[in-house]
């Protein structure tokens, strides 16, 4: 297991200079001036050239991209922003946590719902609690993130006063983005979740249980859920990758300074150093995050944490083979 972990520990590295590369390749090559938006339209072309000499904008391609690579991955050198000046460490170690809690909210609320929803469709199939989960899940897929924040946000904060419309703070100030960005999350839940549960209920061994007088919650959740749980965890898995990018529609409705709202205005703002490494750490968490999923497979499958272990009984055996 330790070794497995290691090398996709090791894989994160062709990754992440993958994604450095492909960023910084789109942002070198998307139309733009970063010259001319910092120093406005009213700059001379003497002032622009200046600019963009001390940005480094004059160098071929190849230069700047090996400049990049080795400040970032040799020196881990962030470098600053062109328009703020802060450095771009400090901003993403400010940015990243708010991002992560509202991306870890929004999965647990699609989780505690969209679970529960497609148990609930799988037990009674073709019933009304069937056709009522898969609406909901229907609507969950179809109601653009963007218009159900709004309709929360007058509901709750302008009509009931409940919750805060916008800003950062304590928990509350993350409930309404977590439940407008979750209705995608709920829906591909509850659809992957009564998919997995009708395929498990009609294996023998459900029906044997059933059978043996083994009691139909008993049946359902430790049984049935339980084997089912590897596609559902693969989705859980992709939701967060989903939600971690999908967040900078939300934050920007919401007001929320996070990762999502850090790039957008790098992006506009054509600041590439910004966007270039605000990427990198994204595509750092999602990495890390697949490796859970392929964790948790093991600790949920037993037949998959037994392909773990054989290899170390086959080197084992092979190094007996080989003092004997």
């Amino acid at each position: 297991m330790g070794k497995y972990v290691l090398k996709r520990l090791l894989w994160m590295i062709p990754i992440s200079l993958g994604v450095a590369i492909l960023v910084f390749t789109l942002m070198t090559f998307c139309p733009g001036d970063p010259a001319e938006i910092i120093l406005g339209t009213t700059a001379t072309e003497e002032n622009l050239e200046a600019m963009r000499e001390q940005l480094g904008l004059n160098d071929p391609y190849l230069v700047r991209l090996g400049d990049y690579l080795s400040d970032t991955f040799l020196h881990f050198d962030l470098g600053e922003s062109w328009t703020t000046g802060v450095s771009i460490a400090d901003s993403i170690v400010e940015c990243l946590p708010r991002t992560m809690t509202l991306t870890v909210c929004t999965l647990c609320i699609a989780i505690i719902i969209g679970i529960p929803l497609g148990v609930v469709a799988a037990v009674y199939q073709n019933r009304w609690p069937d056709k009522v989960s898969m609406v909901l899940a229907l609507l969950g897929v179809s109601i653009p993130n963007f218009w159900l924040a709004l309709l929360l946000v007058i509901l709750f904060s302008v009509n009931l006063g409940w919750l805060p419309a916008m800003g950062i703070g304590g928990i509350e100030y993350y409930i309404l983005p977590a439940m407008a960005g979750a209705t995608n999350g709920i829906a591909t839940l509850a659809r992957q979740t009564r998919s997995s549960m009708l395929d498990v209920i009609r294996s023998d061994y459900i029906t044997t249980a059933r059978a043996k007088g083994v009691p139909e919650i008993q049946v359902i959740l430790k049984h049935a859920l339980k084997n089912g749980l590897i596609p559902i965890i693969t989705v859980i898995g992709t939701q967060f990758g989903k939600q971690l990018g999908g967040t900078m529609v939300i934050e920007t409705i919401f007001a929320i300074p996070g990762m999502g709202q850090l790039i957008i205005n790098a992006v506009n703002s054509r600041d590439y150093p910004v966007v270039q490494s605000g990427s990198i750490f994204l595509a750092i968490v999602f990495s890390l995050c697949m490796l859970v999923v392929d964790l948790l497979y093991a600790a949920v499958d037993p037949r998959i944490k037994a392909q773990y272990s054989k290899g170390k009984v086959r080197k084992k055996a092979k190094v007996v083979t080989a003092n004997g």
